[in-house]
């Protein structure tokens, strides 16, 4: 069984762990765990792991977020992967910092790396891990926060998100979405400060 695990975010040192990065730093969480390394790839980081029988192959886009659909759609038909064997992580404005929701599909609800992903495989109909980051911002100030820097008392909070991310990347591959989404749909972690 091969699975193809996306994380979303922008390339360049000034988005790193910025809330709209959160995708590659669960990925990167992720590789490390399971000791894998990432390389340049087409139009992607990308890093194989194997385990418990698995073969998950891992990508960071480096097309920047709104062209992330290029991405997926290529290395979901280079390595022939079902697209329910996908699973794309990424920020949610619409969701509290201490919730995290894994869904089967839906709309991409203005998620500029969703609505590419969704243009190019034709279909909303594909896993998605969403990591809330909340909506603390003053009216107009939305871009800053999003691709501002989680402040210091949500550091905690968001090292126990993306460590819960990756098992529920370790799930969905081993019990399947629906199992996985009943165990850790509704956890709340304890709110930040």
């Amino acid at each position: 069984m091969k699975y193809l695990i996306a994380g979303l975010g922008n390339i360049g040192d000034k988005y790193h762990h910025t809330r709209h990065n959160i995708g590659f730093d669960v990925v990167d969480a992720f590789v490390a765990k399971h000791s894998g390394v990432f390389a340049n790839g087409r139009l992607a980081d990308v890093a194989e792991c194997r385990w418990k029988g698995k073969t998950f192959v891992v990508i960071k886009p480096t097309t920047f977020m709104n062209l992330s659909g290029k991405a997926v759609k290529y290395w979901i038909d280079k390595e022939k992967i079902p697209v329910e064997n996908l699973l794309v992580i990424m920020d949610e404005l619409a969701l509290p910092l201490e919730v995290l929701r894994l869904r089967p599909g839906g709309s991409d609800a203005g998620h500029n790396g969703l609505k590419s992903i969704q243009e190019l495989l034709g279909t909303n109909q594909y896993p998605r891990l969403r990591f809330g980051i909340g909506n603390n911002f003053p009216k107009g100030q939305q871009v800053d926060y999003v691709l501002g820097r989680w402040e210091q008392k949500e550091e905690p909070l968001v090292q126990q998100k993306i460590e819960k991310s990756v098992e529920i990347i370790e799930s969905f591959a081993t019990i399947g979405i629906e199992r996985t989404m009943n165990t850790y749909n509704n956890l709340t972690f304890p709110s930040a400060g």
